[in-house]
């Protein structure tokens, strides 16, 4: 989607799926959705088709064509185990991952138990790799706190919490192998508020197990206003990132034209439920 990002925690956006599904609470005011609608009907706009889900092939190799190294947030305007992405598409999004090493990849899900599947199966080769790391998104006790156990139970080498929007006290959490928490709240119109003794008793957690803790936004119709200070600090702790060194001319070189090859083996007759658009 963007080499740069405006979301505080990572650097760029990677959308080779756009589009998604509601799944829980914390999908009710989805800003995915509400941008992408805007453009439902305008031809030739990446967002023509709306907030349908679509797989985008031409969008698969881009992340080898950006030589500075990143932080690049996965579908930020989908979700990548959606159950009607076909494995095969799954897996050439993390065939691409492994060759853009140079890159940290941060992926998000809703589907935590077929991302769990799908790790400890097909994908088995990303879940162990230092420059992938997985996560769920929680935003409350009855939908978010269950898909914690289940990335617990992910064999990934780091793994995250997005808890946002956080609508509620989620109480005492296991964080056994996990590396990071983000907390953030609901923003735009409709937003639903976060209480600040929610927040301090997650930060807490996270301080008590060594996790790292990370204050996105304090939300609201005016996300700007509220800023993203809790106590009198920002809080922007992240694990630690090894960067690999960028490939020699050669490798690179057969890097992207891997990439490239694993984009041209999708269309229409195998993706019969997802529209195929253009970049």
């Amino acid at each position: 989607m963007s080499a740069t990002s405006s979301i505080e925690w990572t650097d760029a956006t990677w959308n080779p799926l756009r589009g998604c599904t509601k799944v829980s609470p914390g999908c009710k005011h989805c800003y995915a959705e509400t941008f992408a609608e805007r453009f439902r009907g305008v031809a030739g706009h990446p967002y023509e088709y709306g907030f349908d889900l679509r797989i985008v092939p031409e969008k698969l190799a881009e992340p080898l064509l950006w030589k500075t190294s990143r932080m690049v947030f996965v579908n930020s305007m989908s979700d990548l185990f959606h159950e009607d992405v076909p494995d095969e598409y799954v897996v050439a999004v993390a065939k691409v991952m492994q060759l853009a090493d140079w890159h940290t990849f941060q992926v998000l899900t809703k589907r935590a138990e077929r991302m769990r599947a799908l790790l400890a199966g097909k994908l088995k080769l990303a879940a162990k790799l230092q420059h992938i790391w997985w996560g769920v998104s929680v935003e409350d006790k009855k939908y978010g706190v269950p898909r914690i156990d289940q990335l617990r139970k992910t064999p990934a080498r780091t793994r995250f919490l997005s808890i946002e929007p956080l609508l509620e006290d989620v109480g005492e959490l296991d964080l056994a192998g996990i590396a990071w928490v983000i907390v953030g709240g609901e923003s735009g119109p409709g937003a639903r508020s976060m209480n600040p003794a929610w927040v301090r008793s997650i930060r807490d957690q996270c301080a008590s197990e060594d996790v790292a803790f990370f204050l996105k936004q304090w939300g609201g119709i005016r996300k700007g206003d509220a800023g993203r200070e809790l106590d009198g600090r920002t809080y922007d702790e992240m694990p630690a990132v090894k960067k690999k060194p960028f490939p020699d001319p050669l490798d690179y070189e057969h890097r992207v034209r891997d990439g490239r090859r694993i984009a041209a083996n999708f269309d229409g007759r195998l993706l019969q439920k997802l529209h195929v658009v253009s970049a």
